[in-house]
């Protein structure tokens, strides 16, 4: 069964919300990354108490949080989602993408078609081709 067969339109409008905040995924991930490697989230419930009994190794600490923060793990695999999706892409659905989500105008159909010199049918089949890959990429 492909995938298009199984992707809910609760799913579809996901991975076009995901598309949209793309850059500002890429932006979420650097600061959690920055945030986990840098904050002062040392998580040390011996408050007052003696040394504690976990070995100082930061940098084995860093990277277990780093490969353990779920909301990390998510954003990072939709984000390489969208990343290798759009740099298998033709040059006509990466000007769907870059037009439709990544413009900072919120462009209509109609208009993307214009603007890309297409019927607006052939950036809705492009557009559909782009979220079935991506879905396919993470597995839904």
């Amino acid at each position: 069964m492909k995938v298009r067969d199984m992707l809910s339109k609760a799913a579809f409008k996901h991975i076009e919300a995901e598309l949209y905040s793309y850059h500002d995924t890429l932006k979420e991930i650097d600061h959690l990354r920055k945030e986990i490697m840098f904050g002062n989230s040392n998580n040390d419930e011996n408050v007052g108490g003696g040394r504690s009994s976990v070995p100082g190794r930061p940098t084995e600490r860093i990277a277990t949080r780093l490969l353990t923060h779920k909301r990390l793990r998510n954003l990072e695999e939709m984000a390489e989602a969208i990343q290798y999706t759009y740099e298998t892409l033709s040059d006509e659905h990466k000007k769907i993408i870059e037009t439709k989500y990544w413009s900072r105008k919120r462009l209509s159909w109609d208009d993307v078609a214009t603007q890309c010199n297409m019927h607006r049918n052939t950036c809705y089949k492009l557009r559909r081709e782009v979220v079935y890959m991506i879905a396919d990429k993470i597995g839904w």
